[in-house]
């Protein structure tokens, strides 16, 4: 996280459910209120996921709850698909990377920077089951280990 960056959504589920590979940043097509409701931080990342459609890169699922003193003429879809903006080549690239078997593009956090809505998506591969369990026992270890360190200081 750079400068002047403020993180308003993390994906902690993203993490845990998949390997992580390549990371792009990728601006969002908002509406009306959306904006006023990200910078309240009334955002869920949780079981969104990026598709590329068209030649256009589009997060679906990404909850965005409505602006309550948002004029009511104006009430949005909080789940409606949004139009991700991103270079031509790197929507190529990523396209490349999901036709490979069992990769996906998961978005990752959402952050303001110099007061823009920013996307942070990767290219991401499906963890087994027993990888989870592998991945929270060396956590557990880890925490163990670290216990026992505080307590012989």
């Amino acid at each position: 996280m750079g400068p002047g960056e403020k993180t308003i959504a993390v994906n902690r589920k993203a993490r845990h459910e998949y390997e992580i590979g390549e990371t792009y940043e990728a601006g969002l097509v908002l509406k009306g209120s959306e904006i006023k409701s990200i910078r309240a931080g009334r955002v869920n990342l949780r079981d969104s996921y990026v598709r590329i459609k068209d030649g256009e890169a589009w997060v679906y699922n990404m909850h965005i709850s409505p602006y309550p003193q948002a004029s009511t003429h104006e009430q949005l879809d909080p789940k409606r698909p949004r139009k991700l903006l991103l270079h031509k080549r790197e929507i190529g690239r990523l396209a490349g990377k999901v036709a490979e078997r069992g990769m996906t593009i998961v978005p990752l956090r959402l952050y303001l920077k110099r007061n823009l809505a920013k996307l942070e998506i990767a290219v991401a591969r499906g963890k087994k089951k027993y990888d989870k369990r592998a991945a929270i026992a060396e956590r557990e270890a880890r925490r163990q280990l670290e216990r026992i360190l505080k307590r012989a200081r």
